[in-house]
């Protein structure tokens, strides 16, 4: 089966046929429609890896990013994906684990792929020479949400999580609240420094220097659960707790319901990333809005606005990340709980 006869059924032009097989969006909605009802009528199978050894691009995207369990990275790639279906874009879809050596195999093999482009976030310890090998290469690399190095050397989009912890360290305060602990990741990337580095400046500029408290542990849910235990059956037991996402923060709810706490009322607790279901929790969980959806559609933009002009100048993109404020820190503190 030939296109020139898919032409033919469909009484159109064999250009025609080879962008809508190419899915151009320069053929009209209806042609396009009469074309791909004629191919399946006749049994033809576009080979779309015959298509790209004649093509100098393939219209994929690599998405290489460390935890795709977590719920941020799976509305940031619900964001990528709408932006790039809109330009007939596929991504390929990969986890590295935080792994720098499985990162490297799963570059090596979209490279073989011939992605047109590649979206990172950065594993752990991921070496400097590794971004700086995508222009050897002639492939846009956007690096998202972490980046190698003190700051980014090339494209990047981010969110301005530091402003958000700000913002939460100045509401927590405004409730009375002194003793504000950090549930911090264990990791040295980006993203880790960025969290300690603002809540240490944020606390400093409440004058609250002597009560800065960065707690390292691991970001599962189950984690939070267990590291809220044992910090909040400690002596000196903090009364408001920023935690390094809300997977963290969404088990520190579940360990102050065990020990009879109220969170809101005897602890307060903040979020990050604003993932849907912290508005479902019971109590609602307050959280740092760092608009993953968003951050995706940014990031998807952005490396087809390199593809489409490679030397261009590099661009940094970080987003805003507000604080929503919901019942876990909506209350200041020692507010009796309402008797249902």
């Amino acid at each position: 089966m030939t296109l020139k006869e898919i032409a033919a059924h469909a009484s159109v032009s064999r250009s025609t046929v080879s962008l809508v097989m190419q899915e151009s969006p320069l053929v009209a909605a209806q042609t396009r429609e009469r074309v791909r009802a004629s191919a399946q009528a006749l049994g033809y199978v576009y080979n779309r890896g015959a298509a790209t050894l004649r093509s100098a691009r393939t219209s994929t995207l690599g998405v290489i990013v460390h935890d795709i369990a977590n719920p941020f990275f799976s509305a940031m790639v619900a964001g990528i994906d709408e932006t790039l279906q809109r330009r007939g874009y596929v991504p390929f879809l990969a986890t590295s684990g935080d792994s720098p050596e499985r990162q490297a195999r799963l570059i090596a093999r979209l490279r073989e792929q011939r992605v047109d482009a590649l979206l990172l976030c950065p594993a752990e310890q991921t070496p400097a020479c590794v971004i700086a090998s995508f222009a050897g290469w002639h492939m846009p690399c956007v690096e998202v949400m972490r980046h190698v190095g003190e700051t980014p050397h090339g494209d990047f989009v981010g969110a301005d999580i530091p402003s958000g912890i700000a913002a939460a360290v100045a509401h927590l305060f405004a409730q009375g609240h002194r003793r504000v602990a950090l549930l911090a990741g264990a990791g040295d990337h980006s993203a880790d420094r960025q969290r300690v580095t603002g809540y240490r400046e944020a606390m400093q500029r409440a004058g609250l220097e002597t009560e800065i408290r960065v707690h390292r542990g691991e970001l599962s849910r189950r984690a939070g659960l267990e590291r809220t235990l044992a910090l909040m059956q400690s002596p000196s037991a903090p009364t408001a707790l920023i935690c390094h996402n809300d997977l963290v923060a969404l088990g520190a709810l579940l360990a102050l319901q065990r020990l009879g706490l109220e969170a809101g009322h005897d602890c307060a607790v903040v979020g990050i990333d604003d993932i849907d279901e912290a508005a479902l929790a019971e109590p609602a969980l307050t959280s740092i809005a760092t608009q993953p959806r968003d951050i995706g559609q940014a990031a998807a933009e952005l490396a087809l606005a390199r593809i489409d002009d490679p030397r261009g100048d590099r661009r940094r993109i970080v987003l805003p990340a507000p604080l929503e404020i919901r019942a876990t820190t909506a209350f200041p503190l020692g507010t009796p709980q309402e008797s249902s």
